[in-house]
C-alpha cells in the first residue's frame, strides 16, 4: 500500500515537471498577419473630364417674307435638305411685276426727255453767243437738262427698287442645311413685317455640343494641363441619352468667355461630325474630354484607400521594414477602378489593399503582391 501511495506521487512530480517543459509559447513568438499589396508604379495615365451638355445646330436661319403677298406654291419638302438661294415659296407676283413695268417705262421717257433736253440746251448754249436768244433762255433750257439727268436717276433707282421687290416674291433659302416644318400653305396671306417664320433651316453638318462646367472646375483643369503632356486638339467623345456612344470623335473648339452670373458655369463648344444626322439640335448627352496625358501618373486601387474623421484621404503602406505606415494622401480623380494620386504616394509604395481591416500602423506584417488592373485594363 505503502509502495502504491509513492508510485503515484512520483507520476504526479514528473506530469508536472512536463508540463512546465510544454507550457505555452511567449506571445513575442506568435504568427506574423499575412496582407495583400499591390506596389505602385509610375504610368502614363490619360485625365479626363466628364461633362454634359446640349446639341446646338452650327447655323439656324428663320425663313422670313421681304414683301407682302400671297403665298402661291411652296417649293420644297418638309424635312429635307435645302441649298443657300434655293427658292422655297412663290408670292404672287403680280403686282410687283406691274410695279418694275411702271418704272421701266417712266425711265425710258425720262431717258428720251434728257436726250431732247440735252439738244435744246447745246442749241440755245450757241444761239446766246450770237445774241439769238436771250442768256436767260439759255438758263433755263440748261436747268431743264439738268433736271431731265436728274430725273433718269430717280426712275433708275425706283427700277432698281421694283426689281428688289420683285425678285424677294421668290422667298430663298438664306443658308444650307435641313428645313422643318412649314408654318404656311399655298393661299396664305404674309407680311414683310411679321414675326412667325415661315420655315426654320439648321445646318447640321458639322454640328456643335455646348458642355457646361463650374468656373473652379475650369481653373484646375487649366493649373492641370499646364504640366500635362497635350496636343493641341483637344479630343471630345460622347455618348447619347440611351448611353450609346456616337460613332464619330469630336474636338474642344473654344470656350467661353464669361462665367454665367446665376450659376456660376462655363460653356465649352465642340464640334462633331454629323453625317448622318444622328444628333439633332436640342439633344442632351454626356462627353469626355481629354484633358491630355500625366506621364507619371500613380494610380492606386480603390479599395487601398479610406478616408479618415476629418474626410482625408488615407492609405496602409507596407515600408522597407515591412511594417504597417500610414499616410494621408491627396486624390485628384477616379480613373477606372483606381484613384489618381498627387500626393502622398509612390512608384515603388507598396500599398495594402486585402486585410487593412486586421492591421495598424507599426505592426509588423508579411506582404504578399496581389495583381491589380492597369490604366490600360490589363494587369500588373
Amino acid at each position: 500500500m505503502q509502495r502504491k501511495k509513492v508510485l503515484l506521487v512520483s507520476l504526479s512530480l514528473l506530469l508536472a515537471a512536463c508540463d512546465g517543459q510544454s507550457g505555452g509559447a511567449p506571445a513575442g513568438a506568435a504568427g506574423v498577419q499575412e496582407v495583400g499589396v499591390a506596389t505602385l508604379q509610375a504610368q502614363p495615365v490619360t485625365l479626363s473630364s466628364d461633362l454634359t451638355g446640349r446639341v446646338n445646330a452650327t447655323m439656324t436661319s428663320d425663313v422670313r417674307p421681304q414683301v407682302d403677298g400671297i403665298i402661291k406654291k411652296r417649293l420644297f419638302t418638309e424635312g429635307a435638305e435645302v441649298k443657300a438661294g434655293q427658292v422655297l415659296y412663290q408670292i404672287d407676283p403680280a403686282t410687283y411685276q406691274a410695279s418694275y413695268d411702271q418704272a421701266a417705262a417712266q425711265l425710258k421717257s425720262a431717258e428720251a426727255t434728257v436726250k431732247s433736253s440735252r439738244l435744246k440746251a447745246q442749241r440755245y448754249a450757241a444761239l446766246v453767243k450770237e445774241n439769238g436768244v436771250s442768256k436767260q433762255d439759255a438758263d433755263d433750257a440748261m436747268a431743264t437738262y439738268l433736271e431731265a439727268v436728274a430725273a433718269v436717276a430717280q426712275y433708275q433707282a425706283s427700277l432698281e427698287s421694283a426689281k428688289i421687290n420683285l425678285a424677294y416674291t421668290q422667298v430663298r433659302a438664306p443658308i444650307s442645311g435641313r428645313i422643318g416644318i412649314s408654318s404656311v400653305t399655298p393661299g396664305a396671306l404674309v407680311t414683310a413685317s411679321q414675326t412667325d417664320a415661315l420655315a426654320t433651316i439648321r445646318a447640321l453638318d458639322p454640328i456643335y455640343v455646348d458642355l457646361t462646367q463650374s468656373s473652379s472646375q475650369l481653373l484646375k483643369l487649366r493649373k492641370q494641363q499646364a504640366s500635362l503632356k497635350r496636343d493641341d486638339v483637344t479630343p471630345v467623345a460622347i455618348k447619347l441619352e440611351d448611353g450609346t456612344p456616337y460613332t464619330h470623335p469630336g474636338k474642344l473648339e473654344l470656350t467661353e468667355v464669361a462665367v454665367d452670373e446665376s450659376t456660376g458655369s462655363v460653356t465649352l463648344r465642340a464640334v462633331f461630325p454629323n453625317p448622318e444626322h444622328e444628333l439633332l439640335p436640342g439633344m442632351y448627352v454626356h462627353a469626355t474630354v481629354d484633358n491630355g496625358v500625366d506621364p507619371k501618373g500613380i494610380l492606386a486601387p480603390q479599395q487601398g484607400i479610406t478616408r479618415n474623421a476629418k474626410g482625408e484621404a488615407t492609405a496602409l503602406v507596407v515600408n522597407a521594414q515591412n511594417k504597417v505606415e500610414q499616410r494621408t494622401i491627396i486624390t485628384e480623380q477616379v480613373i477606372g477602378s483606381n484613384w489618381l494620386v498627387s500626393k502622398g504616394l509612390n512608384a515603388g509604395d507598396r500599398l495594402i489593399v486585402e486585410g487593412t481591416n486586421k492591421v495598424a500602423a507599426g505592426v509588423e506584417v508579411k506582404a504578399v503582391d496581389v495583381k491589380q488592373p492597369t490604366a490600360n485594363g490589363g494587369e500588373q
